[in-house]
């Protein structure tokens, strides 16, 4: 069995200062300077020893970060959406080479992409007559992303929280149109109670399913019903809760994984992005997850 990696799911919490925003408007400065916040963010993640990190996600909020430059969105109160979707150009390329400057050989990059199912049910459709073709303009527009992003990073993550509300009959084929013909190895990420879903799931075009195990551990036998070949990316500590839950507790839980599904777990994480938890409190929650990585594979 190789060894487990631990890995975020993509928000870190990193407080922007006001001060720096004015300083680059008054310094006439065109683009805002994320450079110091990424840094910041993927420091305190190597700090904790996580093996796979992100960039923090430290530019916005999930959706805004992909509207913003998407064609077709505006943002204001919400994103809406005014026209066609179409890709702008890069999105999350320039953090990412940047990120691989900064970190050493041996850490690996996750790059993330908001899903399009997400993406159509968080903007306000002031546009498309069909909602699934507004979603399907939005995966073919990421696909663009995804593509150029495979250059950087080590897998890409699709992010599709709203699976676990609703799950559209064609979600599989708008993951498909993104990660079909690429390279790298693919994540699947749906936060929350994933029970009722579990046989679209596994039908995915994705290498790995990342899910909210911790605060939905009920999972675990839910998926155990199913045969599947897919990778788990085992959420292991909660991200809607501060308590900071102890090495013995992870391992316990990553260990009942193991138990159930074998070397499928290859990856440790926490049940979705950090960026809502005190800083504090994330860096102790990876920090635990991390040496609950290394007992598990026995160091």
């Amino acid at each position: 069995m190789e060894n487990i990696k631990t890995c975020v799911i993509g928000s870190y919490p990193v407080q922007i200062g006001p001060l720096d925003f004015a300083k680059d408007y008054f310094d006439r400065r065109e683009n805002f300077s994320w450079a110091k916040y990424i840094k910041l963010a993927v420091t305190g993640m190597i700090e904790a020893g996580i093996d796979i990190v992100s960039d923090g996600q430290t530019r916005d909020p999930f959706i805004q970060l992909f509207a913003r430059k998407l064609n077709g969105c505006r943002i204001r109160n919400r994103v809406e959406v005014v026209d066609k979707i179409e890709y702008g150009g890069p999105i999350t390329i320039e953090d990412q080479k940047y990120l691989r400057t900064i970190i050493p050989k041996n850490i690996m990059i996750k790059g993330v992409i908001t899903g399009p199912f997400t993406l159509s049910k968080s903007c306000v459709n002031l546009y498309y007559k069909d909602e699934k073709q507004m979603a399907f303009d939005f995966a073919n527009a990421l696909k663009k992303e995804a593509m150029l992003l495979q250059r950087h990073v080590d897998m890409i993550s699709i992010d599709e929280p709203f699976f676990s509300n609703e799950m559209p009959e064609y979600g599989k084929a708008l993951i498909e149109t993104i990660t079909e013909k690429l390279d790298c190895p693919t994540v699947l990420h749906a936060c929350g109670d994933v029970s009722s879903i579990i046989p679209d799931l596994i039908e995915m075009p994705v290498d790995i399913l990342s899910h909210e195990f911790k605060a939905s551990p009920h999972l675990l036998t839910k998926f155990k019903d199913y045969s599947f070949s897919k990778k788990i990316c085992l959420g292991s500590v909660r991200s809607d809760n501060p308590e900071v839950e102890s090495v013995e507790e992870i391992v316990e839980h990553a260990q009942k994984a193991i138990g159930l599904f074998g070397d499928k777990v290859i990856q440790l994480s926490p049940d979705c992005g950090q960026r809502l938890l005190p800083k504090e409190i994330a860096f102790k929650k990876l920090k635990n997850l991390a040496k609950a990585g290394e007992i598990i594979n026995g160091g």
